[in-house]
């Protein structure tokens, strides 16, 4: 398995790799798109498509021992098989298609690093926004946009003075998101699309992401590595950190967290 070490000299070909994905898809975003509709009932396009290809190619270029599970070959049943794998990627080639469709900017390229079980490494694009997150357990997590230097982000100490939440756009429970947070002191609410409410907590702008709906492991394992190397957290509902690998690759419902040392 790759160590650290291994991990800091892959990183910035992910995240040039990701960027280069995000191209193509702003490439077929600014023009007259097709959506199609997958047996799951969610949308799927081009972008979605053509972003995966370029992913999955340059992974089996950079890795080619670890296997893929990204989320259109899987839709189609052709992901690779992590049977006995002690890791693999998890990939969204496109996060947030009905963003991506509204054309609002929310959405993302999300790629994942799991080691037996846990998020080792992660990076996330918002192409739109020309904005990356970065972060590797264990060593530390990155913001870059536009054209400012990378920065160290960390995540909010959470303590007394109230929590900021970042929740769905297009997918909350709000009934049940307002029981959740009952007896806690919310003093803000902000939505957001795609794996974007991992980075606004990994960078301290947000403190408390729950999700109460359905999602997919290749949704959250890029965020919960770089928030988990920000000093945050992404637990189940039962407080046990997320772990991947589990068929058909469907999450429990969770909360994602900053720094909670201080509480």
């Amino acid at each position: 398995m790759y160590n650290i070490a291994d991990l800091e000299k892959l990183l910035e070909p992910i995240a040039e790799l990701s960027i280069l994905a995000g191209e193509k898809i702003l490439e077929i975003y600014h023009s007259d798109f097709a959506i199609e509709i997958k047996d799951d009932k969610s949308p799927v396009t081009l972008a979605d498509k053509e972003s995966e290809k370029i992913i999955a190619a340059k992974l089996r270029e950079l890795a080619p021992n670890i296997p893929i599970v990204a989320e259109e070959a899987s839709s189609a049943g052709k992901s690779d098989d992590i049977t006995g794998a002690d890791e693999f990627w998890l990939v969204d080639p496109l996060d947030g298609t009905k963003e991506f469709v509204r054309r609002n900017g929310e959405f993302t390229v999300n790629i994942g690093l799991i080691q037996k079980g846990k998020p080792v490494m992660g990076v996330i694009y918002v192409p739109v926004y020309n904005r990356l997150y970065m972060g590797i357990v264990g060593l530390g997590a990155w913001k870059k946009e536009g054209n400012s230097a990378i920065e160290q982000i960390y995540a909010s100490n959470l303590g007394g003075n109230g929590l900021k939440m970042v929740s769905s756009r297009s997918h909350s429970d709000l009934e049940g998101i307002d029981k959740f947070i009952a007896d806690k002191n919310i003093i803000s609410k902000d939505f957001y699309g795609s794996s974007i409410k991992f980075g606004i907590i990994a960078e301290g702008k947000a403190d408390i992401y729950p999700r109460l709906k359905p999602t997919m492991e290749w949704d959250t394992a890029a965020g919960h590595a770089i928030l988990k190397a920000a000093g945050g957290m992404v637990e189940n509902l039962s407080g046990e950190e997320l772990t991947y690998g589990h068929k058909p690759f469907l999450n429990p419902f969770f909360v994602a967290y900053g720094n909670r040392n201080n509480e």
